[in-house]
């Protein structure tokens, strides 16, 4: 909606209601707060300054959360909805809860071996959660085994666009992490559109490699295309990772 207000203005002022119900709904954070409709920040948890996903839902572990990159795209297009619109307000929530999603997911989604977050037997054989839990953390998924590693770093990746390169800016860590999700990639029954996530990190630090497995992909995950992998594949080069996306200006 943010693209197709900026590209059709007289679209966006005959839907920007709707919109701005669509972005309310999830982070409200109403500088009105006795006129809006939604609760503030739906699911945003201002303690751990992450999302929780379990909505009303009760589990004996408590709240739970499986993709980050979910996350940090709800917020990242309410932040590009804000800019379509010249909302300032919006613009500057949107970037805030975007930011603060980018850094949890370095804390506690992305397993650094030795960080000193989870004991040291899971940090050395993990390089990623697959769902965190208030009291517990998984190496599964709700869809996948923690065998499927190729899931669970899809899952943290998905849906590919730009402030994904901030998400995965550490370099170093995207190579240990490809590194660690590929053997997996051999299983028989692996599926085209997680392999293209793996493919698109390691393109991170070898293109060439990352545009040869792509090529050779004979279909990708919903959301995806080969048109969106060659453009994320492209963009790497020359050392560009990082700096391509106008929200490292927010996130620094």
């Amino acid at each position: 909606m943010a693209v197709l207000s900026k590209l059709d203005p007289a679209w966006g002022r005959k839907y920007m209601p709707q919109s701005y119900a669509m972005a309310g709904d999830f982070m409200n954070l109403s500088k009105k707060k006795t006129s809006s409709s939604f609760p503030m920040l739906r699911c945003f948890d201002l303690w751990k300054l992450h999302s929780w996903a379990g909505g009303l839902t009760e589990f004996a572990d408590g709240r739970n959360q499986e993709s980050t990159s979910e996350a940090v795209n709800g917020y990242y297009a309410a932040a590009l909805l804000g800019m379509s619109y010249g909302d300032t307000h919006l613009v500057a929530v949107g970037s805030t809860l975007a930011a603060l999603e980018i850094g949890a997911a370095a804390t506690w989604w992305h397993v650094k071996e030795g960080g000193g977050i989870y004991e040291d037997e899971f940090s050395r054989e993990n390089r990623v959660v697959g769902v965190l839990w208030a009291n517990k953390r998984d190496g599964g998924l709700w869809f996948a085994p923690p065998e499927w590693k190729e899931c669970r770093l899809g899952i943290q990746v998905l849906p590919l666009l730009p402030i994904t390169e901030l998400l995965f800016r550490d370099v170093g860590f995207v190579r240990e992490l490809v590194r660690w999700a590929s053997p997996a990639l051999g299983r028989e029954g692996v599926g085209e559109g997680w392999k293209g996530f793996v493919y698109a990190l390691e393109g991170v630090y070898d293109t060439a490699a990352g545009l040869e497995k792509t090529r050779a992909l004979s279909q990708f995950d919903d959301g995806n295309s080969l048109s969106n992998m060659l453009w994320w594949l492209y963009s790497r080069r020359n050392g560009s990772h990082g700096r391509g996306c106008w929200f490292s200006l927010y996130h620094q």
